[in-house]
Formats: structure tokens, C-alpha cells, sequence
């Protein structure tokens, strides 16, 4: 699925009032997204509020010097924003990533509209403009720069180089072709720098996430030959690390770093209950695929789900099943 242009320009053009939302637990390419977009809406003169359904993490508050995401039912109410003509919810198209933002948008009566990079999506009473293969939405809104006119400014390019960044991991998953780089380059050329970003982003830990990366690293288990490396958090590893919540991001990926490893798996106790999926691809199996099997979802390489139970051991059987099962069948 491909994004029609023409149509989204005339959706932007026709709206004065705009409302930006991305889904909870949120990453640098939902927070970004957000930001760069506004900046793009800002320049045509367009009134822009970000609200979302959760705060932003602590740890990617660097993203929004000005604070400028707010939380719904936290920072404003559902009625304050009954003045909007448009609502535009970037990076998901379902309905439990917008938290409480959900039952505002169901109840709203202005137009809505998706634009997002997954497959996918829910009954949601919006038009899409969706580009499957896009490896971020933030590229996806350099992009849309673009068609509306809007020329980048440091104040755009630089959490739209964070969203592009940490979707590709740093430039190295297999999402990665020449738009990419060209995208990055016109960031950097508007004053994105890579550097700082880089550092804001990985080179800040807290002790109690490093001591948290520790307890996932400590657990990792491999198996069928060692394609498969599993590991897990459980709710009271934090208080125990001092680590935070969204401590967790990324942490996945670790288990990716041992060689042979074409599949990983981590769940990630949630403190006020069930356990989330991360799931990471680097074979044929899809990660969203397997994510799919448990009302999840996400692309090939990166997806997730959850699973509204707490009895770990069942959760760890029922996932890790169904991952040998999926992996024993490609490598038969």
C-alpha cells in the first residue's frame, strides 16, 4: 500500500484545527513522527496539539524540549479538544496501542485519518494513507514535507532523524534502501545531527537500566541449535534493578547480537498486569506473523503482542510453542 498523495495534501489543505496521537508505550519513530509532522503543519499555518495516551518516557524526554506532547487526561481533557477539524493518529492503526486516546476518538465527531507504515488495521472510522514499505513514519513524513511544500528546519529534521534512526537500527535492518540514506542526508542538511541524537539516545543510561539489561542478558536461552534465543522481565525486576518501565525498549535486540541467532523473543512483565511480546526476525518466519497468532502485530523483522494473563509459565509455554513449531517447520 502506497500513500495518495494528492489526496492527503487536499485532506491537509482543508484542515485549519489539527490533533496528532500515536500509540502507547511510545518509541523515537511515534514521538518523532509526531513532531516533525507538527513542525510541517505549523509551517502552512495549520493549529497543532499533540495528545497521547501515555507521558513520554524519561528516557526519550530529550526528543520534546518543549513539551510539547501532552497526555490526555493528564495535561487536557477530552472536551478542550472538541474545537479540532481533523485528527490525524500516526504510526498504528489499532485500537488498544491509543490507550486512552481511544475512547476520544471514538466519540469524536471530525475527520480522521491513519498515517502509518504497518500492516494491518483495525475497524477504525478513518482514511488511511498507509506505505507498507516504508521503513519508518518518519520518512514517510520527510516525505510528506515534500508534497506539501514544506521546507525542513532543524526544529523538523531532527526528531524526524531520531523516528528514521532507532526504526532501522541505526541504519543496519534490511528495511534500509537508497530512500533511506537520501532521506537522512536532506535531515542532516537541514541541521539534524546525528551525533548528538546518537548520544541522547544511547549514551545516557541509568544504572538501573544498565543493571536491568544485566537480568535480561543473565536469562537468555537459546535452543533448535541456537537459531532461537529467548529471555524475560518480570514486573518486580524493576523495583529490584531501579530500573523504569520503558527501561525495556530495545532490549530485544540483545539477544540478536549472539551468532546464529535468527529469532528472539522477549517478554516483558507489564506492572498493572499481562505480559508484552517483542519478537525479532532475521529469517523467512516473520516476526509480525508470529505476533499475529497472538492478536499482535508489527512487520517482519519487529512486532509484538500482548497477553492479558500473569501466570508467566503458561505465557512462556503458549509464546515459545508456537515459535519452535513456526521455526522447526522453515528449517525441517
Amino acid at each position: 500500500m502506497q500513500v495518495d498523495w494528492p489526496r492527503f495534501c487536499e485532506v491537509i489543505k482543508d484542515a485549519n484545527n489539527i490533533i496528532l496521537t500515536s500509540h502507547i508505550r511510545p518509541d523515537c519513530d511515534a514521538l518523532g513522527s509526531c513532531l516533525g509532522m507538527a513542525g510541517i503543519l505549523e509551517a502552512l499555518g495549520k493549529k497543532v496539539r499533540i495528545v497521547c495516551g501515555q507521558e513520554v518516557p524519561p528516557n526519550l524526554k530529550f526528543i520534546d524540549p518543549e513539551n510539547r506532547i501532552m497526555c490526555i487526561n493528564k495535561d487536557i481533557k477530552a472536551e478542550e479538544l472538541a474545537d479540532a477539524d481533523l485528527h490525524m493518529i500516526l504510526d498504528t492503526s489499532a485500537w488498544i496501542q491509543l490507550g486512552d486516546m481511544a475512547e476520544v476518538i471514538k466519540n469524536s465527531t471530525y475527520k480522521k485519518i491513519i498515517f502509518d507504515h504497518h500492516l494491518g488495521e483495525d475497524d477504525i472510522d478513518a482514511e488511511l494513507f498507509k506505505n507498507t514499505t516504508a521503513e519508518a513514519v518518519g520518512r514517510m513524513a520527510v516525505n510528506a514535507a515534500e508534497q506539501l511544500g514544506v521546507e525542513m528546519t532543524p526544529e523538523i529534521a531532527t526528531p524526524l532523524f531520531a523516528a528514521v534512526a532507532t526504526d532501522t537500527g541505526w541504519f543496519r535492518f534490511g528495511s534500509v534502501k537508497e530512500e533511506t540514506y537520501l532521506a537522512a542526508a536532506k535531515m542532516v542538511n537541514a541541521g539534524a545531527q546525528p551525533s548528538k541524537i546518537y548520544g541522547d539516545l544511547y549514551e545516557r543510561e541509568t544504572v538501573g537500566r544498565v543493571r536491568l539489561r544485566g537480568t535480561v542478558l543473565a536469562r537468555i536461552e537459546t535452543e533448535l541449535d541456537g537459531r532461537l534465543a529467548h529471555t524475560y522481565i518480570m514486573p518486580d525486576d524493576y523495583e529490584k534493578t531501579g530500573a523504569q518501565p520503558t527501561d525495556t525498549e530495545d532490549l530485544i535486540n540483545l539477544a540478536l547480537e549472539i551468532d546464529g541467532t535468527v529469532f528472539a523473543v522477549i517478554m516483558v512483565g507489564q506492572v498493572d498486569g499481562g505480559f508484552k511480546m517483542s519478537f525479532r526476525s532475521r529469517c523467512k518466519s516473520g516476526a509480525n506473523e508470529v505476533a499475529s497468532e497472538f492478536g499482535g502485530g508489527g512487520h517482519k523483522a519487529a512486532a509484538g503482542a500482548f497477553i492479558d494473563s500473569n501466570d508467566f509459565e503458561a505465557v512462556q509455554k503458549q509464546v515459545l510453542s508456537h515459535v519452535r513449531s513456526v521455526l522447526s517447520a522453515e528449517f525441517a
